[in-house]
């Protein structure tokens, strides 16, 4: 094997461990490999050993890599995992399969819009600030159900929710947080657990975890 195949089949088999330690279907995980910051040519190896999701956190670079990779190789899921801008919206929708970081109504309405124009529904997943960080992007706990209801009447599809556990500290809790806030707002899919804690977010329910740093090693920029 390829040192990129290795590394991938490695963490599938780790989430294929979790899984079965938490009695789940591995088959439910979807593996996002975070290729923000890596170029096509990093990019390719792990496409040519079968992974097929990515993520990236901005717009314009994905936007710059993504078309070409896309004409070359067939099947390709790409998700946006980084905060997006409102007037970004139309590109964004244009762009991914997936959102992950739905958060304030101003996004809402804007992606609405968009996907209206573009008559196209993309996934969204509401990002919660799971830590109550003041750096960091995500909605308020006490507002998601607000938050949740705005998206449902706009037409939204809203797929699930995401979270960034704090630095530092066990995940968790913040990770059984929001499958309980998941639970309790009736939305199926969990976007949590990146490569330091995907095994844990797996035992807490994650449906999809963003895997960067163990699939390509340290971050380019």
């Amino acid at each position: 094997m390829t040192e990129p195949a290795q590394l991938l089949a490695d963490i599938r088999d780790r989430i294929a461990q979790a899984a079965k330690i938490a009695r789940r279907d591995p088959a439910t995980i979807s593996l996002i490999a975070i290729s923000k910051t890596h170029a096509a040519e990093r990019i390719q190896p792990l496409i040519d050993a079968g992974q097929r999701a990515f993520g990236e956190n901005r717009v314009q670079e994905a936007h710059a890599k993504w078309p070409a990779l896309r004409e070359a190789n067939s099947g390709i899921e790409l998700h946006l995992v980084g905060q997006l801008q409102s007037n970004k919206a139309e590109e964004a929708v244009a762009l991914f399969d997936c959102i992950h970081s739905l958060d304030r109504p101003s996004l809402v309405s804007a992606l609405a819009k968009a996907m209206d124009k573009a008559g196209r529904q993309v996934p969204c997943f509401v990002q919660v600030n799971i830590g109550a960080e003041e750096q960091k992007g995500g909605c308020a706990i006490a507002e998601l159900p607000d938050l949740l209801a705005g998206a449902r009447a706009a037409q939204l599809p809203v797929a699930g929710l995401m979270c960034v556990p704090p630095l530092g500290v066990e995940a968790a809790p913040y990770f059984a947080l929001l499958a309980k806030l998941a639970d309790d707002n009736g939305v199926a899919s969990l976007s949590m657990g990146m490569s330091d804690d995907f095994e844990t977010a797996i035992m807490q329910g994650a449906t999809h975890v963003r895997v960067g740093s163990a699939l390509f090693g340290a971050r380019a920029g």
